[in-house]
């Protein structure tokens, strides 16, 4: 299957300034692993050491945030979009 990637601006320079790119697989994690292949810089800022997500990214599959869905063995069709969105913290509260 071959799913829309959408890059968020903080890694498009790892994947030649693209806002996407297209990759297969069946599942998330088959995705995640032809991300691996076409940009290998792009890997080691998504997942860890142990192929892990890592855990300030989120990954969306046309819209459903993959944690509650399947996780990385979320079944992927033709046409789907992924989105990896990164977590923004941080600042303090005002009282």
């Amino acid at each position: 299957m071959v799913v829309k990637v959408w890059i968020p601006p903080q890694l498009r320079s790892v994947t030649d300034g693209n806002s996407s790119v297209p990759a297969k697989g069946d599942t998330v994690h088959e995705v995640l692993l032809d991300l691996k292949r076409q940009f290998p810089a792009f890997t080691e800022r998504v997942l860890d050491e142990n192929g892990k997500v890592r855990p300030y990214l989120n990954i969306y599959l046309n819209d459903e945030d993959i944690r509650f869905l399947q996780g990385e063995s979320t079944p992927v069709k033709d046409g789907d979009e992924f989105s990896i969105i990164l977590e923004i913290g941080g600042g303090q509260a005002t009282p």
